[in-house]
């Protein structure tokens, strides 16, 4: 309950108490004297009152000779007829138990009463998702606005994505200036949604936005509009816009926009008239009903665009979707500059190298990076953060959290370090391939007994058959030293034979890599995802061509198998002489794998 409310209602309570207690103080103006039954007994006997007034409990009556000063009239208790007279020939005082006053009978029905009410309008808040006001305030937006002074983000704390940057300097050039930025008879969008997968800081952009142009910022999730109560959503929309145009110019965000944009009629018509599409309805009259010359801009963020509604998208809602991706080489090195900033460490860092080690990272999983080096570092009580430390947290965040406690009998630590040599030597018999950086016998996370880290040259958009069939080599090799030097294979390369799997499946289907017989067909094509859900296509080839794709697939697999097991037969001697090393030491670094590269016989040699 809302502070103020809650003063309001005391008074409230307090006013009719006071109301009371004056009620009885003015409706008994003359003093009347409060005497015991039994006296009045004996003054009746005696012929001393006069004027009674007999009611169910109580007797009110006067006294003739009352003396000078004393009060003439008189109030007693009745008590029970048989009972009064048994007492009356003794000498025991007695009266009637006395009936409450007004006021306590007034406390005992208005103090529970405001209880209830009390109760009820804390259930009411808790069901209304804490909005304050009460029953009348569930339809008001539970938008977060911040004041130009309390956004301190700008557009130098957001590094590796220049090209959205760029998209919104715009936005922030009309926000400051909205009649000069429309000589020429252009207008803004009305609409900019941010795309792009989790933790690459689209509402950091946002509000970066916001910061640079100096206005309010509303923010709200889209899941913040729906509620239990049917219009309840549509009624907060309106209010989010009334609001806005009131702070004109000023930023809307809305963050996952999909919680509230999802396509109608996804389910065949079933619940076509529900809550959540109420709302969508009344957003998108919102957005055909406001003017963009009145400075106010609308940004939303969402990592599924495929599952929007294509109304939200026309031309006149959100005009402009800026993609805000993973962050490339160079943007890495920018976002390591921004949160290396925050810590203490080694001038000496090479952020370059930490770039080249984190391909694929977001921002926010560099922002974790940098926050788990700090802590290791602070762990082995270090005077700053070093490569060392940054490493560490790398194969933390990438293998798992090491398991030393997990105890491998003799018979499994010579499999798992001849499967992780295998990887290795393979990899470095290879053209193409990414540099080993680190090989390690160390359980990690749930399963990994061991992991090999490849360390990428630079970030690859493109690749071609060779260098696919070079990648399934690599990974069968494990499971090629285990059958070469143990004459069978384990359990533990079952994750390596489904990434090989998976990529010579496509190389058939998707990319038109399975040969003359198939030729360039895409019999699969890329898979679309709806609500989490893989899209389910039915299959539009023969079942002859399936048999054939199977066999193209099985052939790509045995080929990369044969490859890599005639890659560790040329160098037998140097994979069991690099077993044992590793067993001995339990990780090889990247000295020592330098100097074991140098040693391999490459294929074809």
């Amino acid at each position: 309950m809302h502070k103020q409310q809650q003063f309001h209602l005391w008074y409230a309570v307090l006013a009719i108490l006071a109301l009371f207690a004056f009620r009885d103080l003015f409706t008994a103006p003359e003093a009347v004297r409060q005497i015991p039954y039994s006296e009045f007994q004996r003054l009746a006997s005696e012929g001393r009152v006069s004027d009674l007034v007999v009611g169910e409990t109580r007797i009110t009556g006067t006294l003739r000779d009352a003396a000078q000063g004393e009060p003439r009239r008189f109030t007693t208790q009745r008590v029970d007829p048989a009972l009064a007279q048994s007492l009356s020939g003794t000498a025991v005082e007695f009266s009637g138990e006395p009936e409450p006053g007004l006021l306590m009978r007034a406390i005992g029905w208005v103090l529970p009463m405001a209880l209830l009410l009390m109760l009820w309008l804390f259930l009411l808040r808790r069901m209304t998702g804490g909005a304050g006001g009460g029953l009348m305030a569930i339809g008001r937006s539970n938008a977060r606005v911040y004041v130009e002074t309390e956004i301190k983000v700008t557009f130098a704390d957001v590094a590796g994505v220049d090209e959205a940057k760029a998209e919104l300097q715009e936005i922030v050039a009309f926000l400051k200036n909205p009649q000069g930025y429309g000589r020429l008879g252009a207008r803004m969008p009305k609409g900019v949604l941010l795309v792009g997968p989790p933790g690459t800081g689209k509402t950091l952009i946002a509000r970066a936005v916001a910061g640079e142009a100096g206005v309010p910022f509303f923010s709200i999730s889209g899941s913040e509009f729906v509620e239990m109560f049917v219009g309840v959503g549509a009624a907060r929309v309106r209010d989010l816009f009334e609001q806005a145009e009131r702070r004109a110019p000023c930023i809307v965000f809305i963050d996952e926009l999909d919680a509230l944009g999802r396509a109608r009629g996804a389910f065949g018509g079933i619940g076509g008239h529900d809550e959540k599409e109420q709302t969508l309805n009344q957003l998108l009259a919102e957005m055909d009903g406001f003017d963009p010359r009145s400075g106010v801009v609308l940004l939303a963020a969402t990592n599924r665009p495929e599952i929007l509604d294509p109304a939200l998208l026309r031309a006149g809602r959100f005009d402009r979707q800026v993609l805000v991706d993973r962050p490339d080489r160079v943007g890495r090195v920018q976002i390591l500059a921004v949160h290396l900033r925050k810590i203490r460490h080694d001038p000496a860092l090479d952020r370059e190298a930490v770039a080249a080690l984190t391909p694929g990272f977001t921002g926010a999983d560099l922002a974790n990076l940098v926050n788990e080096a700090a802590l290791l570092a602070t762990r082995r009580g270090a005077p700053v953060v070093d490569m060392s430390d940054v490493e560490a947290a790398i194969e933390r965040i990438v293998a798992g959290l090491e398991k030393r406690s997990r105890l491998l009998n003799r018979r499994e630590r010579e499999t798992v370090a001849h499967h992780e040599m295998g990887h290795a030597i393979v990899a470095m018999a290879l053209k193409g391939t990414d540099p080993v950086q680190k090989v390690s016998i160390i359980p990690r996370g749930v399963g990994a007994l061991g992991y090999t880290i490849q360390r990428p040259i630079e970030d690859r958009f493109l690749m071609g058959r060779d260098e696919l069939k070079a990648r399934m080599a690599v990974l069968l090799a494990g499971r090629a030293a285990e059958r070469l030097v143990f004459g069978e294979i384990s359990t533990g390369a079952a994750d390596d034979l489904a990434k090989a799997t998976d990529i010579a499946r496509s190389m058939v289907m998707r990319f038109g890599m399975g040969g003359a017989e198939l030729g360039e067909v895409a019999y699969e094509p890329e898979r679309q995802t709806f609500l989490g859900t893989p899209e389910i296509r039915p299959r539009d080839f023969a079942e002859a061509t399936a048999a054939r794709i199977d066999a193209a697939v099985r052939g790509l697999i045995a080929e990369a198998s044969a490859r890599a097991e005639a890659i560790l037969a040329a160098n037998r001697a140097l994979l069991d002489g690099s077993a044992a090393d590793l067993l001995a030491r339990e990780t090889l670094d990247e000295a020592a794998l330098r100097r074991l590269r140098d040693m391999v016989r490459a294929e074809g040699t």
